[in-house]
C-alpha cells in the first residue's frame, strides 16, 4: 500500500513538473517574440530616423557669380531652387556672395572648410577656380552652371539649350515690333553667351525677315548703369523691343525700357515681376530646377559627374509662362515653333559656323 501511495505521489509530482516546464517554455518562447518585434521597430525607427538625419544633415552650397544673389535673373533663380531643396528635401542650404571674379576661389574653400557636401558653382566665370579646388579635394563633390571644360570625377556640369528659349523670344520680338528695329544686350560676349545672341537673331529674323536688330556687349554682369545706357542708345536708334543676356546688369536695361515705354525681354528666370508693364516675354533657363535635381541626387545617392543638357523637349528652358502681354493669336504660334524645334523640323543654331550659314555675317559680338 505505501508503495501504491508513493507511486501514485511520484506520478503526481511529475505531472506538475512537466506543466511547469511546459508553461515557461511558452514564456520564453514568447518573450523571445515580442523581443524580436520589438527590435524590428526599433530597427525601422532606427533606418527611418538615419534617413531623416542624412536629409538634415546634408549641406549644399551655392557661390554665385558678380551679378549677385538678388540679381533678378541667374544667380536669383539657382538660389530659389536651393531654397525649394531645403523645404521640400529638408536639406541644409547656405549660398556664398561674390563681389568681384577675386573672391571665387575663397568662396569656394569657405564651404569646403565648412564641410559642404554639394557645392554648386553659378557661372562658367568661376570653372578655373572650381577646377582647382575640385582637384586638390576629390572627396567632395562640385557642380557648375554653363561650364563644360571640367572634366574630373567630382564636378557635374550643368548646360542648357539657351539658344532655343532665345529663338522664341527673338521670334516674339520680330512679331512684336512695330519699328523694325529691336535690340540685344550681351553681359559677356563668349562662346556660352553667344548662344543667346545666335538664337535671338535667328528666332527675330525667321518671323521678320526686314527687322533690324541692335547689338551691344556691356561686358558686365554687374553693371546696372551700362545696361541702361546701352538700352536708351539703342532707344534712340528707334528700337522697340530689346533682349538683355546680362544677369544683374540687364536691370538696367529693363529700367530704361520702362522710361522709355517700349518693351524688354528678360533672361534666366520670369521677370515679369520686376516690371509687369515692360516684360515682354523672358527666355526661361532653369537654373533652378538644375540646382534641385543635383541636390536630390546627391540626397538620393545618384549624383553623377559629367555634363547634363536641359532642352526645350525636357523643359528646362523655355519662354516664360507669365503671358499677360502676349496675345492669343502669337502664344499659338509660339507653341506651333516649339514643336517644330522639338521634332526637329526647325534647327536653332548655337554656334558661330551654323548661325552665319543660314543667316550671315550678322552677329556683331563675338
Amino acid at each position: 500500500m505505501k508503495k501504491r501511495l508513493l507511486a501514485i505521489a511520484m506520478a503526481a509530482l511529475m505531472g506538475i513538473s512537466l506543466v511547469a516546464c511546459s508553461s515557461g517554455s511558452s514564456d520564453v518562447e514568447k518573450s523571445e517574440s515580442s523581443q524580436q518585434t520589438e527590435e524590428s521597430k526599433d530597427s525601422a525607427a532606427s533606418s527611418e530616423g538615419g534617413e531623416s538625419k542624412a536629409a538634415a544633415g546634408l549641406k549644399v552650397g551655392m557661390v554665385t557669380d558678380v551679378g549677385g544673389v538678388n540679381d533678378g535673373s541667374f544667380n536669383q533663380s539657382a538660389w530659389e531652387g536651393l531654397q525649394r531643396a531645403q523645404k521640400e528635401l529638408g536639406i541644409e542650404v547656405r549660398y556664398v556672395e561674390s563681389k568681384t571674379d577675386a573672391d571665387y576661389a575663397t568662396n569656394i574653400e569657405t564651404l569646403i572648410d565648412d564641410d559642404y557636401d554639394l557645392i554648386i558653382c553659378i557661372g562658367y566665370q568661376l570653372a578655373d577656380a572650381l577646377k582647382t579646388q575640385a582637384e586638390a579635394n576629390p572627396d567632395k563633390k562640385f557642380a557648375i552652371v554653363d561650364d563644360a571644360s571640367i572634366e574630373l570625377d567630382n564636378v557635374a556640369c550643368l548646360m542648357f539649350e539657351q539658344a532655343q528659349a532665345s529663338y522664341l523670344v527673338g521670334y516674339i520680338a520680330g512679331k512684336t515690333t512695330q519699328t523694325n528695329t529691336t535690340g540685344f544686350v550681351i553681359g559677356m560676349a563668349t562662346d556660352v553667351m553667344n548662344e543667346f545672341g545666335y538664337g535671338y537673331l535667328a528666332g527675330v529674323k525667321d518671323a521678320n525677315a526686314d527687322a533690324k536688330i541692335l547689338q551691344n556687349n556691356v561686358n558686365s554682369f554687374a553693371d546696372t548703369g551700362a545696361g541702361k545706357t546701352a538700352a536708351n542708345n539703342m532707344v534712340a536708334n528707334n528700337a522697340d523691343v530689346i533682349f538683355h543676356a546680362a544677369g544683374g546688369t540687364g536691370l538696367g536695361v529693363i529700367d530704361a525700357a520702362k522710361e522709355a515705354g517700349i518693351w524688354a525681354i528678360g533672361v534666366d528666370s520670369d521677370q515679369s515681376k520686376v516690371a509687369p508693364k515692360t516684360i515682354l516675354t523672358s527666355a526661361m533657363k532653369r537654373v533652378d530646377n538644375a540646382v534641385y535635381d543635383e541636390a536630390k541626387a546627391v540626397l538620393e545617392g545618384n549624383y553623377k559627374a559629367g555634363a547634363k543638357t536641359y532642352t526645350l523637349e525636357d523643359g528646362g528652358v523655355d519662354i516664360a509662362p507669365t503671358t499677360d502681354n502676349l496675345s492669343k493669336e502669337l502664344l499659338e504660334e509660339v507653341e506651333g515653333v516649339k514643336a517644330k524645334i522639338v521634332s526637329g523640323e526647325v534647327k536653332v543654331p548655337n554656334n558661330k559656323a551654323d548661325f552665319e550659314a543660314k543667316y550671315g555675317d550678322i552677329y556683331e559680338l563675338d
